[in-house]
């Protein structure tokens, strides 16, 4: 199975189910986030974790520590307006790149819940990535 069906049965899984996963995501915070595709100008949905910042979303554009962004880091700094779907609320929302110490805050906040991502912050760091996070602030 590729990516992309991998992700087409989590977001179909998620939408049957208010929001809730099995199998490896069973228990993470899943969101929905349904952006416009950068170069491509299509709809495009991702699944991803996530965790709050008073009442905004924080996502972390990690892929795992991998070398490079994931495509949809691309398609939120193009096109920042997004509709984020958290349960089986949907809403709105502009996608802010956070910087410097609220950057750090937000990503340290989110490895304390899931701990995975300090390493992927060690294995970005190693290729000389810094993870970027996004505050995904309701409209």
């Amino acid at each position: 199975m590729d990516f992309l069906e991998m992700n087409a049965g989590v977001i179909k899984e998620f939408r049957e189910n208010g929001g809730n996963c099995s199998g490896w995501l069973k228990g993470a915070p899943m969101i929905l986030v349904t952006m416009t595709g950068a170069k491509s100008g299509r709809e495009l949905c991702s699944p991803l974790v996530y965790s709050t910042d008073g009442d905004d979303i924080v996502v972390i554009a990690s892929k795992g520590g991998a070398p490079e962004n994931p495509q949809w880091f691309h398609n939120l700094v193009a096109n920042p307006a997004v509709t984020v779907e958290v349960g089986t609320d949907t809403w709105e929302a502009t996608a802010v790149l956070t910087e410097g110490d609220e950057r750090k805050r937000l990503f340290d906040a989110q490895a304390a819940l899931m701990p995975q991502f300090a390493e992927y912050e060690k294995s970005a760091t190693e290729h000389g990535r810094e993870i970027p996070v996004f505050r995904l602030v309701r409209s």
